[in-house]
């Protein structure tokens, strides 16, 4: 098939390259304009430019793709179809009716659930036992079209944000594939979503980092592995910021110190670091003090000293 395919983040370019290495045709690649990146501005390419780059593919890049002379540039290329996974604008009707078989959206969850910017990290954070891909035929709404084509991942216990964006990154690939053909057939059903089931979920902040120790040792592990990598779950001690990367929930914490306040200090040993919460205790057991590396929570300290009773916050 002919496509134009529009994508920006690293998540994008999985499927594009499997659509490549199947034989269909990338017509144009569509993309957020480049940005600036570091302290000397320099402009980035996103990484589906990169792909397309590399591949001969020539790339457009709209600032705002639902404007008149934007759609114009891509009425002049022939396609049987739009696919999108991560593009990061949304589509007007007179886009989604351009292609013969309209757009399609490789979306990161198992829809309804989730829709939105954030499905790879909310169903973490959530406690999620699986997840998955859907491919849908898009509308006007945000990832509320229909249900061509599903496939599930069961979530590992100690899977992180960063682990599963890789695996469902693989995991779209492999279906945007394995649909088109039916689609081109005609041997896809499309399956209206269940309204009643919707959920969404905004843009990560990086405010959503701050750890609230009030809260059950669960919850606080499970928001330290969705955000890592980014934006990553953090606390305070001593007025300074420390991200937090690895932890284990401990259903019993001990009383060392005395103390059940949530972010106090109640155990240190020479791998980690027991923080009371709302219920339980978390040891926490890799982390980043402000302006260094991460590092395990037995090389921090080796550094700095922790000493029950003090509190995180």
């Amino acid at each position: 098939m002919k496509i134009v395919y529009m994508g920006t983040p690293d998540f994008s370019v999985g499927a594009m390259e499997a659509l490549i290495r199947a034989g269909h045709e990338i017509v144009l690649a569509v993309t957020q304009p480049d940005k600036p990146k570091g302290r000397s501005g320099a402009l980035k390419y996103s990484p589906v430019k990169e792909c397309a780059l590399k591949h001969g593919i020539p790339v457009f890049q709209p600032v705002k793709i639902r404007q008149p002379h934007e759609v114009a540039v891509l009425k002049e290329y022939e396609a049987d179809i739009y696919v999108v996974a991560a593009f990061g604008q949304i589509l007007s009707k007179e886009i989604l009716d351009i292609p013969k078989y309209g757009c399609i959206n490789i979306h990161a969850s198992l829809l309804p659930k989730y829709r939105g910017a954030s499905p790879i990290q909310q169903a973490v954070i959530d406690g999620e036992e699986k997840t998955g891909i859907t491919i849908q035929q898009m509308n006007e709404g945000v990832d509320t079209g229909d249900i061509l084509y599903q496939k599930e991942i069961l979530l590992d216990p100690k899977e992180t944000g960063a682990s599963l964006f890789d695996k469902l990154a693989d995991l779209g690939a492999q279906a945007i594939v394995e649909v088109l053909p039916l689609i081109e057939g005609g041997e896809v059903q499309p399956i209206p979503q269940d309204e009643s089931c919707a959920t969404h979920v905004k843009m990560i902040q990086k405010s959503q980092g701050l750890i609230d120790w009030s809260q059950s040792a669960v919850v606080i592990e499970r928001l330290v592995r969705g955000l890592n990598s980014w934006p990553s779950a953090y606390t305070f001690l001593k007025g300074r910021q420390i991200k937090i990367w690895d932890a284990d929930v401990a259903a019993d914490p001990g009383e060392d110190c005395g103390s059940k306040e949530p972010g106090t200090v109640v155990s240190v040993d020479k791998e980690s670091i027991m923080v009371q919460t709302g219920s339980g205790g978390l040891r926490i057991l890799s982390l980043q003090p402000e302006g260094k590396k991460r590092m395990s929570a037995h090389d921090f300290l080796l550094g700095y000293k922790v000493e029950c009773g003090e509190v995180f916050g």
